[in-house]
């Protein structure tokens, strides 16, 4: 019923939003006498600010058409590698007209992005491909709200997630494959690559895992002591909720994203309000800058997808309540997790200092799980000042996080990969 007092609310704000965008472009329309009224860069900023409360922020576009690769403009386009019911791989092509260029990006590390099923899109992430994209081939996992899924394509699980992760990494080529995995999925990706070395497989050159939930016993935060001190009942039957009609995946139970999204708030309700308050500030003052960096935030924050209720109750189990992970217990599909059973992928590790989310320590844990790697393939950095956004966004991940990552991938990139360019070469002489 509280999806449907959601929907109900939603339909009632609409309309009210749509007229207070209205209203605030009347009051800053030069052309229109409203503009001069005495005040009216107030009002126009408050019906601005109610038109953003209220309205319904939809997925956004990666929206990355270019960037600087090897001192050049290299075009970029986005495209659908493969399409499965709950998760499109993405890959961002890069194109140029230099032939120089063309070989410099051809030798380009490949890296697999995988992004949180945790309620925001993949494009919360667009500042992280946006930078590997400069020295890098870009694949991202890209989850698709489950409420657009019909329910004849079934539950989606935590043990479907570690074998997406899987399907994902054979379709892109494990041997030369650096795989970064951010917040949540550090623990499906450990899982999934654990497996793929105990069952012989190739398995990737390396992987980054930054700010995850290895072992969320370490330094637990607001988040993971609601997991543990609520049980399993608990969350099923206060959280999980089906899909109202009108939506391709109706009657589907899920965690609602607006739930998630009020959490999120719950979390930092001063630094939101402030936020709000800024907001309003600078649209008086005629602030474009600060004004479009809000929007830009917000419009990505505020944006939310429902997530499958079996995964989502798998993971509060698996991760925050069993510890499965770290107590050597946890089966996927019957089989046991062995970190173990690693040997020939790199390791590095990254957590924020002032992380609330992910506390001190939990991704770390990686190192003592995969004793198979040796101590001179594994690495581990804390972000000193950062919290848990800013090791994948902002200014602390592009001067001091990216340079870490770029040189881990360098460093253990494949011989073979880097000379694979020059062998065609080398043979006709």
């Amino acid at each position: 019923m509280l999806y449907q007092l959601h929907e109900f609310q939603k339909a009632l704000l609409q309309p009210v939003s749509s007229w207070a965008h209205a209203a605030s472009e009347a009051f800053i329309n030069a052309s229109n006498p409203a503009s001069k009224v005495p005040g009216s860069e107030r009002l126009a900023a408050s019906y601005e600010l109610l038109h953003r409360l209220g309205k319904e922020y939809k997925k956004p576009e990666f929206n990355i058409r270019s960037i600087q690769a090897h001192g050049s403009e290299v075009a970029v386009h986005e495209r659908i590698t493969l399409a499965k019911p709950f998760c499109n791989l993405i890959r961002f092509k890069r194109f140029s007209d230099d032939l120089e260029v063309i070989k410099k990006l051809k030798d380009d590390p490949v890296v697999l992005v995988v992004a949180p099923l945790s309620g925001h899109h993949s494009t919360l992430l667009r500042d992280t491909v946006r930078t590997l994209l400069q020295d890098h081939k870009v694949y991202i996992t890209d989850w698709i709200d489950a409420r657009l899924i019909p329910l004849s394509e079934g539950d989606f699980s935590l043990d479907d997630y570690v074998h997406y992760i899987q399907e994902f990494i054979r379709t892109i080529g494990a041997e030369n494959l650096h795989v970064v995995s951010v917040c949540q999925p550090t623990v499906p990706t450990l899982g999934a690559i654990s497996l793929m070395a105990s069952a012989g497989e190739t398995v990737p050159a390396s992987m980054i895992m930054m700010g995850g939930p290895i072992d969320a016993r370490k330094s637990p935060t607001a988040v993971n002591n609601l997991a543990e001190k609520k049980s399993y009942d608990w969350f099923e039957s206060h959280v999980v909720y089906k899909v109202p009609p009108g939506y391709p995946g109706a009657n589907r139970r899920v965690y609602p994203g607006f739930l998630q999204h009020t959490g999120f708030l719950a979390m930092n309700p001063q630094t939101h309000m402030q936020s709000h308050w800024d907001f309003f500030q600078n649209l008086v003052r005629g602030d474009e800058q600060d004004v479009e960096s809000h929007i830009r935030f917000y419009d990505e924050y505020n944006a939310v997808l429902d997530m499958d209720a079996k995964y989502y109750l798998d993971t509060i189990k698996t991760v925050f309540q069993d510890y499965a992970l770290p107590n050597g217990t946890w089966k996927v599909a019957g089989e046991l997790v062995k970190p173990q059973d690693i040997k020939r992928t790199a390791l590095l590790t990254i957590e924020g200092e002032l992380d609330d989310i992910s506390g001190s320590g939990q991704t770390r844990a990686a190192h003592d799980l995969c004793a198979g790697i040796p101590k001179t393939n594994k690495a581990h950095y804390e972000v000193a000042g950062a919290g848990h956004y800013g090791i994948f966004a902002g200014r602390r991940w592009r001067d001091k996080v990216y340079p870490k990552i770029k040189s881990f991938i360098r460093e253990h990139q494949p011989v073979q990969a880097k000379t694979k360019a020059r062998l065609p070469k080398l043979a006709a002489k």
